[in-house]
């Protein structure tokens, strides 16, 4: 699977900068499969007919759904990453039209709506979150999960592994950082939070349309 590799677009850092689903870090690796079981649970209890990811990235999750027989899609504003997920759609005989270019600030209901949306390892990356919250707004029907990193827990943790000892830790490209607390009561301003999860170390959310009253 082609990976971004810590590659930029417009300045921004697109895709993941490493292949996290293909580590063979005993440690990494469990982290990412507590992500995985975490975020796949959540799925198979929203039980969507359609999917669409924002922000997918290279198209692993994208792909992995439509291989269960799920009708998924997503979208990435970077030129760059999708064309890597066409490519990796490509490679293992899957629709590579199912990938389209399009920032989160521009998904619009009558396009981009369906059963579930997804924007996991996004939120940390913008600039305005509470703007990419009211976005998504306008396409969550019913069922979203958001994930975050969990800080300061996730920098503490790069630093233990020697990472961007320059930055304290700071992963390229992330320019937000919340705490648990602090990311919930985000997203409870704009939808009905209904389950926190706390893979290690990420902040995994899932989330209900505001009921109107």
């Amino acid at each position: 699977m082609k990976i971004a590799g810590g590659q930029a677009e417009n300045g921004i850092v697109i895709g993941n900068t490493y292949d996290k689903y293909g580590t063979r870090n005993p440690i990494a690796r469990w982290m990412v499969e507590g992500f995985e079981n975490a975020l796949s649970g959540l799925v198979s209890k929203t039980n969507p007919r359609t999917v669409h990811e924002v922000g997918c990235g290279e198209g692993y999750w994208v792909m992995r759904w439509i291989s269960k027989g799920i009708d998924a899609r997503g979208s990435d504003f970077s030129m760059q990453i999708i064309g890597m997920a066409k490519e990796n759609a490509r490679g293992r005989d899957l629709d590579s039209g199912r990938f389209a270019v399009r920032s989160i600030y521009e998904v619009t209901p009558e396009r981009d709506s369906a059963d579930l949306i997804v924007c996991c390892e996004v939120m940390e990356h913008l600039e305005e979150p509470e703007e990419a919250l009211r976005a998504l707004q306008r396409i969550v029907s019913s069922d979203l999960i958001l994930s975050v990193p969990r800080e300061p827990l996730w920098r503490v943790l790069n630093l233990a592994r020697g990472k961007y000892v320059s930055a304290l830790g700071n992963t390229p490209g992330h320019l937000q950082h919340w705490s648990q607390r602090g990311f919930v009561s985000l997203a409870g301003q704009f939808f009905d939070v209904v389950e926190i999860l706390s893979p290690l170390p990420w902040t995994m959310i899932h989330c209900k349309s505001k009921k109107r009253h």
